[in-house]
């Protein structure tokens, strides 16, 4: 089975993000995998374990993300194609998703995977876009799957509000993966070694038959007009006294002072 994970690199979320002239300032930051894409490409690993093929991993973004596909090559995935020019920068889901699938129809593929939203913009819609410019089935925050023996359809367990839904979805289709799916595993030194006998091809956009008015920010269906951080909060106060006495002065705040009641 040939398995395709879509994977992103994000800032660390531990990363203190500091904001310059409406921008997020990225010096600072350190850079990870996107931790729903964990989720997908483990799992995506335990179904090459069980029924063998080959997992595939395809990003997007500028030189520093081969960092992060050497590290999850290191895992296990068996080759990478990363796309990789200026053009790129600065696109939406919409424009990001547009690349991804040009890149997608010249690899061979029975699944797709993704993590359901990357940490760092929070959109949840890269997955979405790419089932449905390439015709295919999708089911978001898979929590478990069990593809049939044939390897023509699975079973999916999606979570929903309150509880989980199972869906029955013929292959190939785009599955995005949510916490509780798995336990990502860790690279081990042979996996690291070995990364240096993998393939690694960059693509561009002359690569992928595109053009400069279909992707970044040009072919962008939104734009971010201006990032700031949050205003600081109040430093909160703390009420003494009788229970009787706490709650008539809290009543009096909420009524004078934040007027809300």
């Amino acid at each position: 089975m040939n398995i395709v994970v879509c994977i992103k690199q994000v800032p660390d979320t531990a990363s203190k993000i500091v904001v310059r002239d409406g921008q997020i300032d990225e010096s600072g930051l350190t850079w990870i995998l996107n931790p729903y894409d964990e989720y997908a490409v483990e799992e995506a690993l335990r179904i090459k374990e069980k029924r063998g093929g080959k997992v595939t991993l395809v990003s997007l973004g500028p030189s520093r993300v081969l960092d992060t596909i050497k590290s999850t090559l290191a895992l296990g995935a068996d080759e990478a194609f990363h796309l990789n020019d200026p053009a790129f920068e600065q696109g939406d889901p919409y424009t990001t998703a547009l690349v991804l699938v040009a890149a997608l129809r010249k690899i061979p593929y029975d699944l797709i995977w993704c993590g359901w939203k990357g940490v760092d913009g929070d959109y949840g819609l890269t997955g979405i876009y790419l089932a449905d410019m390439l015709d295919l089935p999708h089911v978001s925050f898979v929590v478990k799957q069990e593809i049939a023996a044939d390897g023509k359809s699975a079973v999916v367990e999606k979570e929903i509000e309150g509880g989980r839904e199972q869906v029955e979805v013929s292959l190939p289709a785009v599955f995005t993966a949510q916490k509780g799916l798995n336990e990502p595993r860790y690279a081990s030194l042979k996996g690291i070694m070995a990364v240096k006998r993998k393939t690694i091809l960059e693509w561009s956009l002359k690569d992928l038959d595109l053009t400069p008015d279909q992707v970044g920010s040009i072919g962008a269906l939104t734009e971010v007009v201006n990032i700031s951080s949050p205003q600081a909060r109040q430093e909160g106060r703390i009420l003494t006294g009788s229970p009787p006495e706490v709650a008539a002065e809290l009543v009096r705040l909420l009524h004078e002072e934040a007027k809300v009641i």
